[in-house]
């Protein structure tokens, strides 16, 4: 369930996307690295967020978001030799 923080976000590049990781950082400190239970665009859920669009990004675990935290999405991918 999405029960829990949704913290407004700002894509400032690239694009969001539902499977990201999410490294929260504050002050320069990375202070949590989660996965997204929620990814939405007003009241919608939604399965990516482009760049220049305003969201609601809910963590798994995490939910001390405090404003000016700088949440960098990533994904892990795994390449065969």
């Amino acid at each position: 369930s999405n029960v829990g923080m949704v913290a407004g976000c700002y894509v400032l590049s690239g694009k969001v996307t539902r499977n990201c990781r999410i490294r929260v950082v504050r002050d320069g400190i990375v202070v949590a690295d989660d996965e997204i239970s929620g990814l939405q665009r007003f009241k919608d859920s939604v399965k990516e967020v482009a760049e220049g669009f305003e969201c609601g990004i809910s963590l798994e675990k995490f939910s001390d978001v405090k404003e000016d935290d700088i949440f960098e999405a990533y994904i892990i991918e795994e390449y065969r030799e």
